[in-house]
């Protein structure tokens, strides 16, 4: 099996193999520009969301919909990104995405809750392009090296998500900085990746890595890519509602805001070595189900903490959620290429999953909040999450089988 996952990844005929030395060098640079760029407008929300609240007069439900309206437009736009990439070039694509990333990260600092909502937007429709293609553009320039490149993807996105988390209420809160110049201060990361990306616009003009192969699935009709579909949508929606609300329940439990974003930040950075270390051991297994098994303990145990656990222990419930994230995330982006054949299927089913999976994970911010408001408790939004994870459990289970989407069924 394993022999026969290295012949499918090889890549298709006029990509980008050929590339050597500065060349290499250069797209992986940009790569892991792009990457750093994709979760710090979210975690950095995360840590504002109470601040963000208060200061706009929203209500729990609104306030969760700002990380809900990103996941939508992931779900809108996800199917599409591939059809872009084959027309216009992944590399014009991804750059249009990062300059409309910028752009909205700016409009989202505005001033007014209509410009908050409309800059989110804009940041969730750039941020889905990326997402899809940056698994499939791996899979193709970098065929022997897969894992090693999803881990590097991965790390990168992480590193940046955690500094945001930590360091977003100290700045909101120093000598009246605020959170809407907090927010606008992203637009530094994405606007060096976008300068950093130009280079492979002219390097890729040709369709070398822009061309995503021949080779076609019917991936919306297979039952294992809606495994791993379930998958990516479980793993994103346990990530976004704590993301969005874990810094509100310290609060809640007494913790000031500067306490509660430093153990936001510590879950992010305990991420960091598992979504390296997970795509390079999942590379190597004939299935990946001993991974699967190892995130959902670690999920309930982190989750449970939070329900029932000392608050004195939070850290460590935070630490065991910011690992079991960062096997969850790792396995997901690894599935699209070690479950597909070629660079365009797996970026259909990088699509499909983050179309559908995004959908699945942008009901979880607002119904979290919804039921707190409604119950007036974090214990049944809290059992909600433990649900997710079993059903995490199951889905991985089928999604890390040795199987290929469109092949035999077993």
């Amino acid at each position: 099996m394993k022999a026969n996952q290295q012949a499918a990844a090889r890549p298709e005929l006029g990509q980008s193999r050929q590339e050597t030395g500065p060349s290499r060098i250069l797209l992986v640079l940009g790569i892991i520009c792009v990457a750093a760029a994709l979760r710090a407008p979210f975690t950095s929300v995360g840590a504002l969301l109470g601040m963000i609240r208060d200061d706009l007069g929203l209500s729990n439900t609104l306030a969760g919909a700002i990380t809900t309206l990103p996941l939508l437009a992931f779900a809108l736009l996800s199917p599409f990104a591939p059809r872009l990439a084959r027309r216009f070039g992944t590399a014009n694509v991804l750059m249009v995405a990062m300059l409309t990333l910028s752009i909205g990260i700016l409009i989202r600092s505005g001033s007014g809750t209509a410009l908050l909502f409309t800059g989110t937007a804009l940041i969730g429709l750039s941020i889905a392009v990326c997402n899809v293609l940056l698994p499939g553009l791996i899979k193709g320039s970098f065929p022997a090296r897969i894992g090693l490149m999803t881990g590097v993807y991965t790390v990168s996105m992480n590193i940046c998500a955690a500094a945001a988390s930590g360091i977003s209420v100290p700045l909101a809160e120093h000598n009246g900085f605020g959170w809407r110049s907090t927010l606008a201060m992203w637009f530094l990361v994405a606007l060096v990746a976008t300068l950093l990306w130009i280079p492979q616009m002219r390097k890729m003009a040709g369709g070398s890595t822009a061309r995503l192969g021949q080779s076609s699935i019917r991936v919306w009709r297979s039952p294992l890519a809606w495994q791993v579909t379930l998958f990516m949508g479980l793993q994103s929606l346990l990530y976004y509602v704590l993301i969005a609300w874990f810094s509100v329940i310290l609060g809640e439990r007494g913790m000031s805001s500067s306490q509660a974003g430093w153990i936001l930040s510590i879950m992010q950075l305990a991420q960091l070595p598992f979504t390296f270390f997970v795509p390079l051991w999942a590379g190597r297994m004939n299935n990946q189900r001993i991974l699967v098994l190892i995130t959902f303990l670690l999920f309930i145990t982190g989750i449970s903490g939070i329900w029932v656990g000392s608050s004195d222990w939070m850290v460590v419930w935070a630490i065991c959620i910011g690992i079991a994230g960062g096997f969850a995330f790792g396995l997901a982006m690894m599935f699209f290429s070690l479950r597909t054949r070629s660079t365009r299927e797996a970026s259909e089913l990088s699509g499909m999953a983050q179309s559908v999976g995004y959908l699945l994970a942008a009901t979880g911010p607002p119904l979290f909040g919804l039921l707190h408001d409604m119950t007036d408790s974090w214990n049944v939004p809290l059992a909600l999450l433990a649900a997710a994870s079993v059903l995490l459990l199951v889905a991985g289970l089928g999604a890390g089988s040795s199987r290929f989407v469109g092949g035999p069924e077993r």
